[in-house]
């Protein structure tokens, strides 16, 4: 069995690929061609960081955030709340 990396989106638990040959098996012929552009380059401290960001590519991920943003800008409550450091009392 392949390593999956597990996130949630939509509300679902889901497995990403977990490995580059499976994130790039993943991935449509545009973004394969960004992949491999753009992943040789990545920093070795940056890398983790960046197959995630890829793996979530081939998701609803992004259309989710994008969803969530917009309701941010026009103002409606998320039921985001304050870090600790924001509320009163907090340490």
């Amino acid at each position: 069995m392949d390593a999956t990396m597990k996130t949630v989106i939509g509300g679902e638990l889901v497995e990403l690929p977990g490995t580059i040959a499976g994130i790039r098996s993943a991935l449509d012929e545009d973004q394969l061609r960004d992949f491999d552009e753009e992943i040789p380059h990545v920093p070795t401290a940056e890398l983790p960081a960046a197959l995630v960001r890829w793996a979530l590519a081939a998701t609803e991920a992004d259309r989710e955030d994008e969803e969530l943003f917009d309701r941010l800008a026009r103002g409606e409550d998320v039921g985001a709340v304050p870090t600790a450091a924001g509320r009163p009392g907090a340490v």
